[in-house]
């Protein structure tokens, strides 16, 4: 028979004398200790603290008073004993924060998953609103919890699942179901799982599972063709006299892009301020990224340079350019790529900037670790993406360049076949190398 281990479980009253009443009373707290993890709570009683037995944790004398007043703490402590030992016997676990929520009547619900789901999200949106946390990224965290809430209501008819409930088919289930009955691509599913996963991660630091049920659960995102100009494209772009002039901000602001590695929403919220002089002498762009809060610094050169200049004082603030919109950004590159008649295999939008600036400096010779540290990855494996571009870039162009050497291969076969012809009989040769004679022995 499998034997449950215990925890190590304590029990404790004390007085919480800095918040003494009117009448001189203090209020009497318990603390509940379980594996070393303490969580308070309010018995609702209240003492004249000169009557506390500090030791046994018991009101002193035998007053009525201080009788009724053990007896309420003894029927405390009896509730949260078999708190404990029913959660013990039945979940084979306990933890303080469970107790507690037990005894305070609390339910089970409030560890639910879509709750503290949405209570991350609300606090995620109040940093939103103090600029420290990107729109973006709150509107996917949104979009997960609508499609978790649709899984559970479809799924299992409920409103919220405790998370004691999750097993490991649990996310496998709402992985199927968010590409079948969803239609989510595969790196979708991805984004859409780790949200969940790291909320089961949450629980687990709260104290409400032990054991994270999705571990086993492994999916990764898969790698898709990054679109990217070649450097003939840029400067194809870069000399178009746009057929609209309002072409003409888009055109600067995505060329900007190809010579920093700046993304939309970095070039949106830079700033002058971000303009430095270092030791070298040379003007960086010192800066974080919006999207990982990693530090991302860029020599700029002159290019860059003459684009900031160029649109120097168009703001009515601090920041450098007037950015329009992403989705009229992405309308106009559209429209730029057609007139600069650059051709491509994948679709062109603004973020494809970025992707350029990293294929065509990582070609020209910068170092992985320096174009890691430029564009701001957390981890260089991120870069390695754009290396394995290039090499199929050098590997295409062989298959271009090697038909117009067919002929010339052809022809030193044959001399080669000729030769061997000629020389099948002979079975020494005898070269002279430095004025001394060898022997070659043909096999």
């Amino acid at each position: 028979m499998e034997t449950v281990k215990r925890s190590t479980f304590k029990l404790l009253f004390y007085l919480k004398k800095n918040e003494p009443k009117k009448n001189g009373n203090v209020p009497v707290m318990g603390r509940i200790t379980i594996d070393g993890t303490p969580k308070t709570f309010a018995t609702k009683l209240e003492i004249d603290p000169n009557s506390w037995d500090l030791k046994h944790g018991r009101v002193l004398g035998k007053s009525s008073q201080a009788l009724t007043t053990n007896q309420k703490l003894d029927k405390i402590r009896v509730r949260i004993d078999k708190i404990y030992d029913d959660m013990l016997k039945d979940e084979g676990f306990a933890t303080a924060e469970k107790v507690k929520l037990s005894f305070l009547g609390v339910g089970v619900m409030d560890d639910a998953i879509l709750k503290v789901f949405n209570e991350q999200n609300e606090d995620f949106q109040k940093m939103v609103t103090k600029g420290k946390r990107s729109q973006n990224t709150y509107n996917k965290y949104k979009t997960v919890y609508n499609h978790l809430n649709k899984f559970i209501k479809e799924r299992y008819h409920r409103d919220d699942m405790a998370f004691r409930e999750l097993t490991a088919d649990f996310i496998r289930e709402f992985d199927f179901f968010l590409r079948i009955d969803q239609g989510c691509t595969h790196n979708t599913v991805w984004v859409y799982t780790m949200p969940v996963i790291a909320i089961a991660d949450l629980a687990i630091k709260k104290g409400l599972i032990r054991k994270n049920p999705f571990e086993d659960y492994e999916i990764n995102m898969e790698e898709t063709d990054r679109s990217y100009l070649l450097k003939e494209g840029v400067e194809k772009l870069m000399f178009l006299k746009p057929s609209d002039p309002k072409f003409e901000l888009v055109k600067d602001l995505f060329i900007f892009s190809c010579f920093t590695g700046l993304s939309y929403v970095d070039i949106k919220k830079l700033k002058l301020s971000n303009i430095q002089s270092f030791f070298d002498g040379h003007q960086w762009i010192i800066s974080r990224r919006k999207k990982s809060d990693v530090a991302s610094n860029v020599r700029l050169m002159e290019i860059p340079k003459q684009l900031i200049e160029k649109y120097k004082g168009t703001t009515r603030n601090e920041f450098i350019f007037p950015v329009p919109t992403n989705p009229t950004c992405n309308s106009h590159v559209k429209k730029l790529i057609g007139e600069a008649e650059i051709i491509t295999e994948q679709k062109v939008t603004f973020h494809t900037a970025r992707h350029t600036f990293a294929t065509m400096f990582l070609t020209e010779g910068v170092p992985l670790e320096s174009l890691s540290k430029m564009m701001g990855h957390k981890n260089i494996s991120t870069t390695q993406i754009y290396a394995k571009i290039t090499s199929q870039k050098i590997s295409k162009d062989m298959d271009l360049v090697s038909p117009k050497f067919v002929a010339m291969e052809n022809a030193f076969v044959a001399m080669q076949a000729q030769t061997n012809s000629e020389n099948k009989n002979i079975k020494n040769l005898e070269f002279i190398v430095d004025g001394q004679e060898l022997e070659y022995t043909l096999i």
